[in-house]
């Protein structure tokens, strides 16, 4: 080497060092660009392109410190960057396939702030579907404990997009979506609020991710995080002069954000990118930043189709307090058999074992029971610090005879804790709760965080309450016991390294369909915002519509028609799996039941044949272990004819496909119950052109035919 040649290098160098000359770190593919640079006042910046267009303009990166004039955000200087390539195949417990590839190229930036002498770590990875960004804090004598008053990360749009968004909150992520253009967020984000039993809105610009985005080029935008553990949930509150969202931390009750100790991590930011929206429901980005499972063995570990004593109680046709007479309950003090029981309560013995019987019959594997334990008569509304103690039952639920009674029918009890949002409460007994279900036979619970939480002035997403969740996963393993939280933290992928987190609510379910009714393209929207994260538990297959049939002082309507019921069992994933409507319901179709009973829960293969954020989406999965496939198709706000391609299945075989669709007079208002179901024979080479109403769709099952099947049966 030339002596020339050396100081060329080393000026290049030193330019990289003071943030003159850009670093740029490209996907496996070379179609996803992530540039990373300091500004004239040593800010890091990024922007991120795809197939040369852009789609994060330059956005700041850093932190404000709480009561500390040295900030973690500008006259910072590179003091080293390193690059590497991962590239690895693992298999999920259960999920939407069963490998699942984690390929990216990753570049590390050590900064050094100039006047503290400070480090920090942005640890870049990106993907040939997106980018995801994080902050390290390495230990060091200058950084100890620190509180983050501001996260400074920007997301910098190209232009006014259209975005699929829901109000910024603290506690709850229970609203229907709004679609705008971000220009247009300010103006609708009042009517966008809507009642809640627990909710701290922020700002007239903030919203809460996984949000999804479409610019007018057609390019699809999804922003997250991933790997949420010992931080606060992040929002993103827009700059809409700008069109620039900046991170926005959910406080603690002190309003301080995360409390961290050197050596830390902050959980990633995620951008998902690409020209197809079908891909953006394909990405498992979020999990691949997640660590692998923490569980060794995982054997106990299984999905689960289940039925439950649960819609009753949301319509209010039966209740879950046993009794009317209690205006306040004290556990240990209360005597409930002085009580005059009130005729609505749902978990008694013998109704349960009516669930149980309806189970064993249909082949499902559990039944959930809520309002079996004493405490439900003041649960909710007074703040109340010791509700529940999650072991004691009513007296006419009996936990030991509905325990040998479901044994001799091959059925799983499923727990429900409701912890009113009483959470020092909770940890209290969880150890006592866990050991109750061990010993009588309950292998997976749903637990609940309805209303304000106690600790009074917390909120549901910050770090002290993300913590909380993390504490009961992580218990809830050491008994292995799989958790199902409903109005807990939204998933970040986290499901990977503790794989018993079969499911979670954490988004407007289908419990708002008897609160008022969701927007009939409601669930067009969830696969590509609250999904991004981990699946859901929507709890779908509701039949009867019409909510006064039920308790007729309920006159809500599920906006939805029931082959739209249906296509939710292969559209909204879940390895938990709930047949939400009354057995008396499903008894009037059975033909359509059969679908439900039918379709599998754990999948070897996915193939995302349409998709449109709002609109529509059609999926194909295939059954793990089996040749079997099920189809599904969720319609948005119009009229569509969906055509579809089985180019998926073996060339070689012939199927027989069941299509469950809308008929033709089928109207998710006035018809909702109008379906027709057709049998065709079916091969590789055959296609499908098939109406969805508005709010409706179609689900497909496709089993290997035998010759006495094929016979009758028409070809596609």
């Amino acid at each position: 080497m030339t002596l020339k040649r050396f100081f060329i290098i080393l000026l290049i160098f030193q330019l990289s060092i003071n943030g003159i000359v850009a670093q740029q770190l490209l996907s496996p593919d070379k179609n996803m660009a992530l540039t990373f640079s300091l500004n004239d006042n040593g800010i890091p910046v990024y922007q991120i392109s795809f197939k040369n267009a852009l789609v994060i303009k330059k956005s700041k990166l850093g932190f404000i410190l709480k009561n500390d004039e040295n900030n973690l955000f500008d006259n910072f200087a590179i003091s080293n960057t390193e690059t590497s390539t991962f590239d690895e195949t693992w298999q999920p417990v259960w999920g939407e396939e069963n490998q699942i590839r984690n390929h990216y190229n990753e570049m590390a930036v050590t900064l050094n702030h100039q006047k503290s002498n400070r480090q920090m770590i942005i640890r870049f990875r990106v993907f040939n579907d997106g980018v995801g960004f994080r902050y390290e804090f390495p230990e060091q004598d200058n950084l100890g404990h620190f509180v983050i008053e501001d996260e400074k990360t920007q997301f910098a749009m190209t232009g006014n997009h259209t975005a699929f968004w829901i109000p910024g909150d603290y506690d709850t992520q229970e609203y229907d979506y709004t679609e705008s253009r971000l220009s247009e967020i300010r103006k609708l984000m009042t009517n966008s609020i809507t009642d809640n039993l627990s909710q701290t809105t922020f700002s007239h610009t903030g919203v809460q991710t996984s949000l999804m985005l479409k610019t007018d080029e057609g390019l699809y935008i999804n922003i997250h995080e991933a790997a949420l553990i010992d931080y606060s949930v992040m929002h993103l509150d827009l700059d809409d002069k700008n069109m620039v969202f900046e991170a926005w931390l959910t406080p603690d009750v002190k309003g301080d954000r995360p409390y961290m100790i050197a050596p830390a991590i902050t959980p990633w930011r995620t951008i998902i990118v690409s020209d197809d929206a079908r891909d953006i429901l394909a990405s498992r980005l979020t999990y691949n930043l997640n660590e692998p499972s923490k569980i060794e063995n995982t054997s106990w570990i299984k999905p689960l189709k289940y039925i439950g004593v649960w819609w009753e109680m949301i319509t209010g046709k039966s209740s879950w307090a046993y009794t009317d007479d209690l205006k306040a309950v004290k556990l240990g003090v209360t005597d409930y058999r002085k009580a005059t029981p009130n005729g609505k309560h749902g978990a008694t013995t013998e109704h349960v074992k009516e669930y149980i019987d309806f189970a064993h019959k249909h082949g499902f594997d559990g039944v959930l029971v809520e309002g079996w334990n004493i405490g439900w008569e003041d649960w909710f509304g007074h703040s109340k610090d010791y509700v529940f103690d999650f072991v004691t039952p009513y007296p006419d639920f009996d936990v030991d005879e509905l325990q040998e009674y479901a044994k001799t029918r091959n059925v799983q009890m499923i727990m429900h804790h409701e912890t009113s949002s009483s959470v020092r409460n909770y940890e209290r007994h969880m150890d006592k709760a866990y050991r109750f279900m061990k010993d009588h036979g309950y292998h997976a619970v749903k637990s609940g965080y309805v209303g304000d939480i106690l600790p009074r002035g917390e909120n549901h997403y910050s770090q002290w309450m993300v913590n909380h969740y993390q504490y009961a996963l992580e218990k809830a393993a050491d008994y292995n016991i799989m958790l199902n939280a409903h109005e807990a933290v939204r998933p970040t992928g986290i499901a990977r390294t503790y794989p018993n987190l079969i499911s979670n609510e954490s988004a407007r379910g289908t419990e708002y369909q008897a609160f008022g009714g969701s927007k009939e393209n409601h669930v067009t929207v969830l696969p590509f915002t609250r999904l991004i994260g981990g699946p859901m538990d929507y709890t779908p297959g509701i039949f009867e519509m019409d909510i006064s049939k039920l308790n007729p002082d309920n006159h809500s309507h599920v906006n939805s028609t029931i082959a739209n019921q249906l296509a939710l069992y292969v559209t909204m994933y879940s390895p938990l799996q709930m047949a939400a409507d009354l057995p008396e319901n499903y008894n009037r179709f059975l033909d359509a039941f059969q679908f439900i009973k039918d379709v599998g829960m754990d999948w070897e293969k996915s193939v995302y044949i349409e998709a449109e954020p709002g609109s529509y989406i059609t999926i194909a999965r295939k059954e793990k272990g089996t040749n079997n496939w099920f189809i599904g198709n969720v319609n948005g706000k119009t009229n569509r004819v969906s055509n579809i391609k089985f180019d998926f299945l073996d060339n070689d075989k012939v199927y027989i496909a069941t299509v469950y669709a809308d008929a033709k007079d089928a109207d998710y208002k006035v018809n909702p119950q109008a379906y027709i179901i057709k049998k065709f024979k079916i091969t590789s080479k055959s296609k499908l052109s098939q109406q969805s109403v508005a709010g409706g769709g179609y689900a497909i099952s496709i089993f290997e035919s035998n010759k006495t099947e094929t016979k009758s049966l028409k070809k596609l």
